[in-house]
């Protein structure tokens, strides 16, 4: 690296700190700047270039630089309508939302449109709370649901909850908790049961008797990629029914494909929500989210409402580009039959690592738990330094869990054979040095 190269990052930096928020984070103990982007790899300001296993947090789901969505895109601006709001008819937002609530398998189904996860999220609460009169509602533990205030009352997780007061009256379940020490050992089956019971006893003794709603992440993103096992939704659904309390599945991180196993991460429950929550992967990188609900509930609501952004033309030319490209490419087949290789190599190579905890995943949505390995406690410097020797070799991975010791990847669903054979190696060579470390 030149020695201008050199300071001008510094510079940047510098700059960064001085206007940003310290609370606004930043990867790596050098961080990098992201200069330009082609397929599944970037290439930072200083010229090095990385094989992309976090793809902005889950968001350029297909990768970078893909023609259909560029094109598109190109395509809606060179009409010089870039904005319009939702006063006016919009055809990208009515043909995406029409493919939206085919794809839902929720009844009778419409769709509103937003900027973010945490938007889609605010929205969900207030359909779901308004339908119900009443400001309780169930959430999971260790759970993230994005940064503003009501969104904020329903996340289980400390170290992103800035405040214990909450428009919402929340009540936290279990369910992606299973290392508690309570319940070591149990099967999947008698883990839901003693989970189903918790949920039976909370609306005995902790709620009014009128919730409105549960809201869960079918696999916890912030949380490291924790996940119930297949079967605890639907369970906690038929004890949802019989109190009328609504289900509402954020599938920011787990939507389109990308578990493999079903186009929407609650799939693999074998139930059908009240409504679904998306973001990040859908726009490739465009500013998309929104909400997917019965109809009933969506029309409910007696307020005028609007969008200034959400349902932006160039968003939903890239989000109709996007979704037409997973479905007509299959993505959701590669996605599992890639994250079995990935998800396969590393839970073979695991048991030469002391440090490593577990691993776990569905499809291309996987990580790796770190702990100390005199201890078992769990290590969040383990984590950190996995991810500089991650990235030292190439490869770009990011961090979670409830203690911060996970890293957690999400590689954009066209990974190649060649691709995930690259990034598994780069993994086990990366664990193969931290063990080392930590060890010796």
């Amino acid at each position: 690296m030149s020695e201008n190269v050199t300071s001008g990052h510094a510079e940047l930096l510098r700059r960064h700190r001085a206007v940003m928020p310290s609370w606004m984070a930043l990867n790596y103990a050098d961080p990098i700047e992201i200069a330009g982007g082609k397929g599944n790899r970037v290439t930072d300001a200083e010229g090095r270039g990385y094989l992309d296993f976090f793809t902005g947090i889950l968001t350029n789901m297909i990768g970078y630089d893909v023609p259909e969505v560029r094109e598109a895109v190109e395509r809606q601006i060179a009409t010089g309508v870039v904005h319009t709001s939702t006063a006016y008819l919009l055809r990208g937002q009515v043909e995406l939302a029409e493919k939206i609530a085919r794809l839902s398998g929720i009844p009778d189904a419409k769709v509103f449109f937003t900027n973010s996860g945490t938007e889609a999220n605010e929205t969900a609460l207030l359909l779901a709370t308004y339908a119900r009169r009443t400001d309780q509602v169930l959430a999971m533990r260790q759970s993230y649901h994005g940064r503003s205030f009501g969104a904020v009352g329903v996340t289980g997780n400390r170290a992103w909850t800035n405040i214990s007061y909450s428009p919402l009256n929340v009540h936290f379940l279990h369910g992606a908790d299973r290392s508690l020490p309570q319940f070591a050992g149990m099967t999947d089956g008698a883990y839901i049961d003693a989970c189903v019971q918790d949920l039976r006893h909370v609306l005995a003794t902790a709620t009014g008797g009128d919730v409105a709603a549960l809201i869960a992440e079918p696999i916890q993103g912030v949380g490291g990629f924790t996940m119930a096992p297949d079967g605890l939704f639907a369970a906690y659904k038929r004890v949802l029914d019989e109190h009328g309390i609504l289900f509402i599945s954020d599938e920011v991180q787990t939507g389109w494909g990308r578990t493999g196993q079903g186009f929407w991460g609650i799939d693999n429950h074998g139930v059908t929500p009240d409504m679904m929550t998306f973001a990040k992967g859908l726009g490739n990188g465009y500013a998309v989210g929104g909400v997917v609900a019965r109809g009933e509930l969506m029309d409910a609501l007696h307020a005028v409402g609007l969008s200034t952004f959400g349902g932006n033309p160039v968003s939903m030319a890239a989000a109709n580009a996007t979704l037409d490209y997973v479905l007509d490419h299959d993505l959701q087949a590669n996605a599992a039959r890639q994250g079995a290789t990935i998800i396969g190599g590393l839970e073979r190579a695991a048991g030469r690592f002391p440090v490593v905890k577990q691993v776990r995943g569905k499809g291309l949505m996987f990580a790796v738990e770190l702990a100390d390995p005199a201890t078992g406690e769990p290590s969040p410097p383990l984590a950190a330094a996995l991810m500089e020797a991650a990235r030292e070799r190439g490869l770009l991975v990011g961090k979670g869990g409830l203690y911060g010791n996970v890293v957690r990847m999400a590689p954009p669903l066209t990974l190649t054979d060649d691709e995930a054979a690259e990034g598994l190696g780069i993994l086990i060579a990366s664990l193969e040095t931290v063990n080392e470390a930590a060890t010796s």
